[in-house]
């Protein structure tokens, strides 16, 4: 039993460098294989977070270029480190909550605090046209904003396009360790925007630990007023509907506040042409009054039916 263990371990970790010795004329696909206990691994398992999308992180190709990168980001690494230290020994939690008190999380006012967003669009990864940046604008205020085209690309592989989105970096703790945002003291999500009178979704996303947990996201659909006048808007976590890779599901549950991985904001309203939405700040605030944990039902869906009757 213990021979099959290692062997299990030693054929997962070289996985990717075909250790069968397969024919160079078969499929990449075929290739990577390996060895799993489950035969579903390969209609369900996801081997990438991204799916295949570019991260948009330098990766280094060997192991001298990884060293160089791991030392230019040590210092980095150490300075947080040192805070994160500090906190814990100051040890100053927020034990009330006051009504009407926003705690904003996200504040566009300079140039440094675009470092937290990574800007996304169809173009991006060569399925489709559209164009979008988000930068400071001229009244200093971060400003979203491209043109937003659904034309598909005639390759015969694209089936969908016309989206541009903004996703903040994945919460992180010093070294790269994987953290998340605790709101549930918060029972609204906040913001002070402007927008062109389009629909916006705000996605807010809790990626769980296993791969079928990774596309977790919980939306609600922004609405913006055009013109010169600026809104705040105020949404209760409870109306926010569970979805996986844009697909709402049938199984609704409440948003997990504790485990909060990034925010976000797509513009995908099949509606070809500029958009622009200008933003204050992000946060959220708590309401006593406010007891709703889900606005959707949640149902068991009865599985003892036959198939043709």
């Amino acid at each position: 039993m213990q021979r099959v263990k290692i062997l299990t371990v030693v054929l997962s970790r070289n996985r990717w460098k075909d250790p069968f010795g397969v024919h160079s004329t078969v499929t990449d696909w075929t290739r990577r294989r390996s060895v799993h206990t489950s035969c579903a691994t390969f209609e369900f398992h996801e081997f990438d977070k991204r799916s295949g999308y570019d991260t948009g992180f330098e990766i280094a190709d060997t192991r001298i270029e990884r060293i160089r990168l791991g030392l230019k980001q040590l210092k980095k690494e150490i300075k947080l480190w040192k805070k994160e230290v500090k906190e814990v020994l100051i040890c100053d939690p927020i034990f009330d909550y006051r009504p009407g008190e926003v705690d904003v999380y996200w504040r566009f006012y300079e140039e440094s605090s675009l470092d937290h967003w990574i800007v996304t669009s169809d173009s991006d990864h060569a399925e489709g046209f559209s164009k979008c940046e988000l930068k400071i604008s001229n009244q200093g205020y971060g400003l979203f904003h491209g043109n937003l085209c659904s034309r598909v690309p005639k390759d015969g592989r694209i089936q969908n396009s016309g989206y541009c989105n903004i996703i903040t970096k994945r919460v992180s703790k010093s070294f790269q360790r994987d953290s998340f945002l605790d709101w549930s003291p918060y029972t609204h999500l906040n913001l002070r925007l402007r927008g062109d009178g389009r629909s916006y979704l705000i996605n807010i996303h809790v990626s769980g630990q296993f791969d079928i947990m990774w596309n977790d996201v919980f939306t609600f659909v922004l609405y913006t007023r055009g013109g010169p006048y600026w809104q705040t808007t105020r949404i209760p976590f409870s109306k926010f509907f569970f979805a996986s890779k844009g697909r709402i599901q049938d199984k609704q549950a409440p948003l997990p506040l504790y485990r909060i991985t990034n925010f976000g904001i797509t513009v995908s309203d099949k509606a070809d042409g500029p958009f622009q939405l200008e933003l204050d700040y992000i946060g959220a605030d708590f309401d006593p009054t406010h007891h709703e944990e889900t606005a959707y039902e949640m149902y068991e869906v009865k599985q003892n039916f036959i198939v043709g009757t």
